[in-house]
């Protein structure tokens, strides 16, 4: 039994899910840009949206898909959203979102579906509304089409060395070039290149009408530590906000001290924690 009102949710209470997803914009992006690109049918968008709320209203929001994803989740939609969830074997690959939330969701799930392969649990939510007050690197630009075999190795150096474990497991990678390629064609990648290669890159992983968030920033190991990653963040920034959306968002691991300092010297500025749950 459960022990709140839940509720998955479809099509005719796209306006509700679309006013909760506006009340947390960073939170929300991911599910966000489906919404508008798929609606609320599940089937379309190889997902799930479960709402939570006394009689027909709904205050919180979770999406359960390849990702878990929790909105404006409450500690009573958190045991609500756990209690649904825990019923049924796990389906995501990670759980990600506002540190309280995710942190609490995975107390109440981890005897279900534990272990996890790796918990963070406090990961800085940064957020630009403006362009870097440093000068940005005219040597960054957005990747073409015919470059994406470039920069496949940097983006599978990026995963490895961030999520710890290789895209290239599953299927050889093919999903995953799809889906860099995906993201060039969407004019959404940037690097730097020195001949044929990528010595920085970046994503734009999540676009919605809000914000776009920034993924898979990575610099070439050889090349750490000479001063490039400011200078090319500020690129990244000024190009997504003159031509994308109204801020840039992204989060860091909070031990991440180097990327941290990065940012702020770009104007990044903290709005709160992520955490997130690895399996």
């Amino acid at each position: 039994m459960l022990t709140v009102p839940i509720r998955q949710l479809g099509e005719p209470e796209r306006a509700t899910v679309e006013r909760i997803l506006d009340q947390d914009p960073y939170a929300g992006a991911q599910i966000a840009e489906r919404v508008a690109a798929h609606g609320l049918n599940w089937w379309r968008s190889d997902g799930r949206i479960y709402g939570y709320g006394q009689g027909r209203g709904v205050e919180s929001l979770c999406w359960s898909g390849a990702h878990l994803v929790p909105v404006c989740a409450s500690p009573p939609a958190v045991a609500a959203f756990a209690d649904l969830l825990g019923a049924d074997p796990r389906i995501c690959s990670s759980i990600i979102g506002r540190a309280d939330a995710v942190l609490d969701l995975w107390d109440r799930l981890g005897g279900h579906w534990g272990p996890a392969r790796d918990v963070r649990p406090h990961q800085p939510l940064l957020v630009a509304d403006r362009e870097a007050p440093i000068a940005p690197d005219p040597a960054v630009r957005l990747v073409t089409a015919r470059e994406v075999d470039q920069l496949f190795p940097a983006a599978v150096a990026m995963y490895t060395e961030e999520v710890g474990v290789s895209p290239l497991m599953d299927d050889g990678g093919r999903g995953y070039k799809r889906r860099i390629a995906e993201l060039v064609r969407g004019r959404r990648a940037y690097a730097r290149f020195v001949g044929d290669r990528v010595i920085f890159k970046a994503e734009l992983a999540i676009i919605t009408r809000r914000t776009t968030q920034v993924q898979g920033v990575w610099v070439d190991p050889e090349y750490r530590g000479r001063g490039i990653a400011a200078g090319a963040m500020a690129a990244v920034l000024n190009d997504a906000l003159r031509r994308v959306a109204p801020t840039v968002s992204l989060y860091v691991n909070d031990y991440n001290t180097a990327a941290r300092r990065v940012y702020a010297r770009c104007g990044f500025v903290q709005q709160g924690s992520f955490a997130t749950v690895l399996f």
